[in-house]
């Protein structure tokens, strides 16, 4: 069935779509046109964002008509009935045909190609050929305010200028004035077969009745104007034999019955409908008044403000058998609250019933973020149990939320249809997601809602959630996603040597807040609910100890080593007598994540290291770096030193600073951060991402975009796209950088008399050749070596490196070194003819 419909939402994924008489129909992203599907399967194939590849809400937005097909009428779970539609012109057109196609004719065309003069329009009729000049577009293009251009999968309300070669060749029109003037005309040959809602036809009433009007259109053509679509200011005024406007809403295929709108909004096609103001939506009319009865379907009222609405017979009363038709008779009295609102019908549905009027939540939008609902369980599923909120409001509670404690078998605990006392710990109301917590600890909270970083300020004590325990501490979720850290020396009075072991996920816990910074969404937590925290303590102790010495950001200095631990290492700044004690972290030792834990293998206490930049001086310590590539970009002021500075374009040099499924997390100097998401993180695509980087890791990332709003980067950390043009000299000094740092490890080796094995790897260097013995053959043609140069060493070379030489355990030969392998004692040679030639 064909409907002439108008878009209500648009998201992600899906149009909805008002039709007539308060229905509502649903298309797929996939039901567009051709054209928009290739691309979307493009982009999943390529698992990357297509420049060409627009989403639904930059094409559509509510308030457009569209001319739509129903696809399937399916009752959901709830009973209610889904109506599937699609806007694809192949099947909206399909009774079209290139012979039938005439001048003058108004059809929906959707944007397959942007060509230099204009633009290839799929109309959905095979064989037939259309194209609408630049020109014809300029109107439109400047009226809707959605770029400079038109874009691929934009749907078109299309008038057909001229006729070429029996329909193959058709030239478009998307002039407004040209398409408002558009009329349906016995000239154009339209047919029972190929009739297309939205069309604007010449009518001539035949009979008038209290349900609607019967009119004759086209000359043969019969259909029904029924009352929700009678010009409201004319309703009693319609006779036999007068002519009027009218537009086709709706063509039954099999019965061929069509239904017309005789309502204004409607006779000048590329027009929208009246819509309802937000601050109507949910009202209660404390007085409206009864318009007409009509016993099969409703009651027609008008509103305290003139407009009128309709209830349908289900929403007059409670129950069939408490109805009383006689309490609906014309100039009737009622209560009764706006629920919904039909685009296509110009009209707010209201309800009658008590339960509705009173009820707290009607939208998604009445409900709040730490709001305490009651509901009903719907369904229990893998990722957690659906509640009932009302009837067209349901929400998820995830698995870790349906207790205090974790459920093996929540279906043992929560049976279908009981009722249940939930807390909203998240709610979006354009994408319609409700995500509830059925845990008592929060449920029972009399604690404050804290549901933005905003609120989040120092001494605020709140209940939330464990989401992650590791060696560092524990990361706290609250609601709408908001999350703290709380830092090892925070989670007790008593030192906690493994998180892991002491809080798990889901635990309901009661913090306090230490430290909060909204533009960055960092929070800092404490568990230690005293007036003093564990760092307060700290600084007390440590208050005469550390001066009030201040480093600048970029300064360098010279440190000594005092201690090594895990993960860096403490030292003191030489430049002040060694008096301020500051932190390497092991990461930031070297460019070169590999050269990072050799350097500190290597280092010892009372070692002097030169040219070591500050890069923070924040908390309780200060932050080195020995990273050159960082030093660099802040001497050379490469570098940004505020949110304000960044530019779409530039190239930074920076760091990792976390590594998620989703993407890598970058830190620049001076405390900058921002997210490289998964598909641009690399030239080949990307699977698992901690394959292609790891913390610490040294990068040059170009900023890709901006949010001003939320003070978020999205960055590019393809090497295509981050050379700043001279590739093979930042190659080559990158190269040489290394080896500079393995010089300088093989000299800190030397000095410390290590034994014959550190000796061995000393005087082994990519290049150099060696004479040696084969101990042994593997089954996968992996071949171990000996040698004087490899006491305790352990040489090898993959069957590629072999060349086309076949050797034998006890044979002896040269091989040159490719690779050496320090932290493990592994030297990987080469056998190769042309490698071995290239030596001097």
């Amino acid at each position: 069935m064909l409907f002439l419909g108008c878009i209500k939402e648009v998201s992600d994924y899906e149009l909805v779509v008002s039709l007539p008489n308060g229905l509502l129909g649903f298309v797929p992203v996939t039901q567009i046109s051709d054209a928009y599907s290739k691309l979307l399967n493009q982009q999943v194939t390529q698992g990357e964002l297509l420049e060409d590849l627009n989403s639904l809400s930059d094409m559509y937005s509510p308030g457009t008509l569209v001319r739509c097909v129903v696809t399937s009428a399916e009752k959901n779970a709830d009973g209610r009935r889904s109506i599937k539609l699609s806007i694809d012109p192949k099947k909206v057109n399909k009774g079209l045909n290139a012979s039938a196609l005439a001048e003058g004719m108004l059809l929906s065309g959707f944007v397959s190609s942007v060509e230099d003069h204009g633009y290839l329009i799929d109309i959905g009729v095979k064989g037939s050929h259309a194209f609408l000049p630049r020109q014809k577009a300029q109107n439109y293009i400047k009226a809707v305010k959605r770029g400079p251009d038109l874009k691929i999968g934009q749907n078109l309300n299309c008038v057909i200028v001229e006729v070429k070669n029996e329909g193959r060749v058709v030239r478009l029109s998307i002039d407004r004035s040209e398409v408002a003037a558009s009329l349906a005309t016995e000239r154009q040959n339209w047919t029972l077969s190929n009739l297309l809602p939205g069309l604007v036809v010449k009518a001539r009433v035949q009979k008038v009745a209290p349900l609607g009007i019967k009119v004759s259109f086209l000359s043969s053509f019969t259909g029904i104007v029924d009352f929700m679509h009678m010009d409201p200011e004319k309703a009693l005024n319609y006779s036999p034999d007068q002519v009027m406007k009218a537009c086709i809403l709706s063509v039954h295929p099999t019965s061929k019955v069509v239904r017309l709108t005789l309502r204004q909004a409607f006779l000048h096609p590329g027009g929208s409908p009246n819509q309802l103001s937000n601050d109507r939506m949910g009202a209660v009319v404390e007085e409206s008044t009864v318009k007409a009865f009509y016993k099969q379907f409703g009651a027609l009222f008008e509103l305290d403000d003139g407009t009128l609405a309709f209830a349908r017979l289900k929403h007059l009363s409670k129950t069939r058998k408490s109805f009383k038709p006689g309490a609906f008779k014309a100039g009737c009295k009622h209560r009764c609250r706006i629920i919904d609102y039909s685009l296509m019908d110009e009209m707010c549905i209201v309800s009658l019933k008590y339960q509705v009027i009173e009820a707290r939540f009607l939208r998604h939008q009445d409900i709040h973020t730490g709001d305490v609902v009651q509901g009903k369980v719907f369904a229990l599923k893998p990722i957690g149990m659906q509640v009932k909120v009302t009837d067209g409001i349901k929400g998820l509670v995830p698995s870790l939320h349906l207790a205090d404690v974790i459920l093996k078998q929540p279906e043992k605990k929560y049976n279908i249809g009981d009722e249940v006392r939930c807390r909203v710990l998240e709610c979006n109301p354009e994408g319609k997601k409700l995500i509830l917590t059925l845990k008592k600890s929060l449920v029972q909270s009399k604690l404050p809602i804290l549901s933005n970083y905003e609120e989040a300020k120092p001494g605020l004590i709140t209940h939330g959630f464990v989401v992650c325990a590791r060696e560092f501490g524990c990361i706290v979720k609250f609601y709408n996603d908001v999350k703290g850290l709380v830092p090892k020396n925070e989670l007790s009075s008593e030192p906690v040597s493994c998180p892991d072991k002491v809080f798990h996920e889901g635990q309901v816990v009661k913090v306090m807040v230490l430290k909060c910074e909204p533009q960055q969404e960092r929070l800092l937590l404490s568990f230690r609910l005293s007036s003093k925290s564990a760092q307060d303590d700290k600084k007390e102790c440590t208050a005469e100890k550390k001066p009030e010495v201040k480093y600048q950001i970029g300064e360098m200095v010279d440190v000594k080593v005092l201690k090594k631990k895990d993960n860096g290492l403490e030292v003191s700044i030489l430049e002040d007598d060694g008096n301020v004690i500051a932190w390497i972290p092991t990461v930031h030792l070297s460019d070169f994540v590999v050269n990072c834990k050799l350097l500190w293998h290597c280092l010892q206490e009372g070692d002097v290291l030169p040219r070591v930049m500050c890069l923070s001086d924040k908390g309780e310590r200060i932050t080195l770096s020995r990273k050159s590539a960082v030093i660099s970009a802040v001497q050379e002021e490469q570098v940004v030193r505020s949110f304000s500075e960044i530019q779409p374009g530039m190239l930074l040099t920076g760091y990792v600073r976390n590594v998620m499924p989703f993407g890598v997390f970058v830190e620049f100097p001076f405390g900058v951060t921002g997210l490289a998401p998964k598909v641009s993180m690399c030239d080949k695509f990307v699977t698992d991402t901690k394959e292609h980087f790891v913390v610490g890791q040294t990068v040059i990332a170009k900023v890709m975009s901006i949010d001003e709003e939320k003070q978020r980067v999205l960055l590019n950390l393809k090497v295509s796209e981050c050379s700043s043009g001279n590739s093979a000299a930042e190659s080559f000094a990158l190269l040489n950088q290394y080896f500079k740092e393995m010089k300088e490890i093989r000299n800190l080796m030397r000095r410390r008399g290590e034994p014959s094995t550190a000796r061995s790897l000393c005087e082994l260097v990519p290049g150099k050749e060696l004479p040696v013995v084969v101990q042994d053959v593997k089954e996968d043609g992996l071949v171990l070596f000996s040698g004087s140069c490899l006491t305790g060493l352990t040489a090898t070379a993959t069957r590629y490196h072999l060349g086309d030489k076949t050797v034998v355990p006890g044979e002896k030969t040269k091989a040159v070194v490719l690779h050496v392998d320090a932290l493990t004692s592994k030297v990987h040679v080469s056998l190769r003819e042309e490698l071995l030639k290239q030596r001097p």
